[in-house]
């Protein structure tokens, strides 16, 4: 990968769509959402062949669904950009503005942050909602999936950039897909090393991936994490509810980063609930319990150091009883990934006491963790959930792709 053409390509086409305002951004980003839907079954196609590669490979049935495409998820894409469409272009907004006592008028606005790129495993649907952000916020951006996607990030950014090409004040070159060898990670070296090319990374995937991203880059980062999320039921819960919302955060989807990992359970109800949990997973979920919650379980493994704060992403949970919530509160903080955690309580005291306390980006009273999303959020599409604490914190929308400098307008004063 030649990252110095690439790069000044992508800063050019920057450039171009810094001028250009949202009626004309929407326009274009329109006519790339009807060649999507028109060109589903090509994408359909080349989805098929990275499926059957995975499987050839061994890949689990919930890393498949994570990579998997259909009528349903195109139709889902498709709506996503519009939404996106739909949404305020933030470029131009003054966010401040005051006249300093020489007559000086300050204003801050909000300015795109140039050349973006992304680092993202499997889930092809992250290619549409990057590059639609990235081009509604003025930005272009070099996209790096898996080499387990490439044939459907392929075969979308053919179809992103043909539309691009096709409609008037398109600009096919604000985005690129890099070239993926398997077992070749030198072209995310040359990302992570282009100070003064790229003005910004986001990893997009497991902890390993992210940890690579944030130890190596000599560029910026945002830094989103892998999903170790919590469910904290307490001795106050309705624990109908809770199973209910147990059952979502686990088992809807358990590929994804908002899936729950970990079940802690208030000792003076754990004897009641973990049946009732166990009942409502029916088998659907190995559970590994510690030694306070294994005695309430028929089928759990005993859960050993490794469990607490892992990452499964398939049906698997551990589950672990503690004496109070603020032992929960400090488990829970010492285990996760700041990405989000849920309380089930009846206590509205206790209720704002977690959200105070417990460190993560999204904290929940009485709802499934599955609701961090963009597009739950209402953000349409999303670039990821950012767990740091600058810049950007949870879900990513267009603003995230944003920065804001300060325009001053003077009559010839000089200091």
């Amino acid at each position: 990968m030649d990252i110095q053409k690439i790069s000044s390509s992508l800063r050019t086409a920057s450039q171009k769509l810094a001028l250009q305002n949202a009626q004309i951004k929407n326009r274009v980003l329109s006519e790339v959402a009807d060649a999507l839907n028109a060109n589903r079954q090509s994408i359909i196609e080349a989805n098929k062949k990275d499926i059957d590669a995975g499987r050839s490979n061994g890949m689990s049935e919930s890393l498949i669904d994570r990579l998997m495409l259909d009528d349903k998820r195109i139709n889902g894409i498709v709506e996503s950009l519009k939404i996106v469409i739909g949404q305020t272009d933030p470029i131009g907004e003054e966010i401040a503005g005051w006249k300093t006592p020489n007559g000086l008028n300050i204003r801050q606005v909000r300015v795109p942050l140039g050349v973006v790129s992304i680092i993202y495993e499997s889930r092809p649907n992250v290619t549409v909602d990057a590059f639609s952000l990235a081009y509604k916020s003025g930005n272009a951006i070099l996209l790096r999936g898996s080499s387990s996607a490439y044939n459907s990030n392929k075969e979308i950014v053919r179809v992103i950039k043909e539309a691009l090409s096709k409609t008037e004040d398109g600009i096919p070159e604000a985005i690129e897909l890099v070239e993926v060898r398997e077992h070749d990670h030198s072209d995310v070296d040359q990302i992570l090393n282009a100070v003064g090319l790229i003005d910004v990374v986001l990893p997009r995937g497991g902890k390993k991936l992210i940890q690579n991203v944030v130890s190596n880059a000599r560029i910026p980062v945002i830094e989103t994490g892998s999903g170790v999320c919590h469910l904290y039921i307490d001795e106050d819960a309705d624990l109908e509810m809770a199973c209910k919302v147990a059952e979502n955060a686990k088992i809807q989807r358990p590929s994804v980063c908002n899936a729950i990992e970990c079940i802690v359970v208030h000792s003076k109800i754990a004897e009641k609930f973990l049946p009732m949990l166990e009942k409502t997973f029916n088998g659907r979920v190995k559970l590994h319990a510690d030694q306070k919650a294994i005695k309430y379980l028929k089928n759990a493994l005993p859960a050993t150091e490794e469990d607490f704060g892992n990452e499964y992403l398939d049906y698997e949970c551990c589950v672990k009883v503690v004496e109070s919530i603020e032992e929960a509160i400090s488990y829970i903080n010492s285990h996760n990934t700041k990405h989000s955690e849920s309380i089930i309580t009846e206590s509205r005291s206790k209720a704002r006491l977690f959200q105070s306390m417990i460190d993560a980006s999204c904290v929940y009273v009485n709802a499934s963790t599955r609701f961090t999303d963009g597009g739950e959020f209402g953000f349409g599409a999303e670039l990821g959930i950012s767990t740091q604490k600058l810049h950007a914190r949870g879900p990513m929308g267009i603003k995230a792709l944003t920065t804001t400098k300060y325009l001053i307008d003077g009559e010839g004063q000089i200091r």
